[in-house]
This record gives C-alpha cells, structure tokens and sequence, in this order.
C-alpha cells in the first residue's frame, strides 16, 4: 500500500527534506493516534505516540540511525556503547550502531531487559556491553523519564557510566527535567509539539 509520505520521501526528492523534518513527518504519518491512553508513566492522555511504527520501518530505521549520531556528537557526548529499555530503545540503538560503522566510528548496542533472565547467564544486560563503558541511553518516547531511569540503574549497577540520555521523541511532560535534576543530560530528535503540528 503507498501511503501519503511516499512522493515527499521518494528517492528523487529525498534530498530536499532535512533528516530532522524526514523524522517529523514519519512520527506524524505513522506514529500518532487519538483516543484515551494510558501511558508507560500510568499517566492518561488523549494522545499516543507509538514511535515504534516508525522507529521499526525501514525509513524510520535509515532516518534515525544517523541522525541520532550526528545529535549524539553535537551534544559533545562521546559514548563507547548506547542503549536503552528493551522494547522501544532496541531498533534505535540497533540503528545508530549500524550507522555508527558506516560512519568509520563504530558504537557498540545492547538492550536492558526488563528481568534478569532465570535461565543461562541471567544477565539484565544483553549485547556487547562492557563494565567502565560510557553510555549514553535511548528512549523512544520519553513521558516522565521513569523508564530511562530504570534502565540508567540497570547500567550503572553493571558498572557503566552514564553520559547522557538520547530520546526519538519528547513529549515535553516533566521527563526532561527529572533527568536533569539526575545530572543526566537529554538530546530529543523531535518533540511532541513538533509532531503534533502537522497531525490533523
């Protein structure tokens, strides 16, 4: 089925479109429904951004991966490995390691699973993560920041540093600022503001 985004994000027009308004217009097309929610956080709202309908699809996963490096390394944040809360954070760390290597400055992914295993190594930690990396955790939606906080205590307690959290969308209700009174520092690709904009 060709949907409304296929001429804007055709090949012959991709150019014209900054990474950045490729992403908005993917979370606006796919992402966004109306109705009554209950988010991660318990908190209810008329709106929910289901990211992974883009972060999940091949354009969502091409758009991503590099431009959440390039706004890693803007932010001056220079991390051995990045990561997140398994299920939302795993194709956008999967992303940006992919196009880390293609950048010729390879980041290694893992995921945080949300038990530790009761078979095999009963790790928390799954991927090539090592103790003393520097780490910087992904989010897809970030609401009040709880699940980058938990995922933060997953790393930490496996001896990682934390330098930052990298976030598909922020949905601009308190989750910045609860991981700025932590000490850790947020780059978001879009806010919910953004995307809303261009949803009926």
């Amino acid at each position: 089925m060709v949907d409304a985004l296929t001429p804007k994000l055709s090949p012959g027009n991709l150019r014209d479109v900054t990474p950045h308004d490729r992403l908005i217009s993917l979370l606006a097309e796919r992402s966004v429904r109306r109705g009554t929610f209950t988010l991660a956080s318990g908190k209810q709202s008329s709106v929910y951004v289901d990211a992974r309908l883009t972060t999940m699809s091949p354009e969502g996963l091409a758009t991503i991966g590099p431009l959440a490096l390039e706004r890693i390394r803007g932010a001056g944040l220079d991390p051995d490995a990045v990561g997140g809360l398994t299920l939302g954070a795993d194709p956008v760390a999967y992303a940006i390691a992919y196009a880390s290597a293609l950048a010729g400055s390879p980041l290694r992914a893992f995921t945080v699973r949300k038990e530790a295993k009761v078979h095999g190594t009963g790790k928390l930690i799954e991927g090539p993560f090592t103790p003393g990396d520097r780490v910087v955790i992904i989010e897809d939606v970030i609401t009040t920041g709880g699940s980058a906080l938990r995922a933060i205590d997953a790393v930490r307690a496996a001896g990682g540093i934390i330098i930052g959290v990298l976030a598909v969308v922020d949905r601009e209700e308190g989750g910045q600022e609860a991981l700025a009174a932590a000490g850790v520092p947020i780059v978001a690709l879009a806010t919910a503001s953004e995307v809303l904009s261009l949803v009926p």
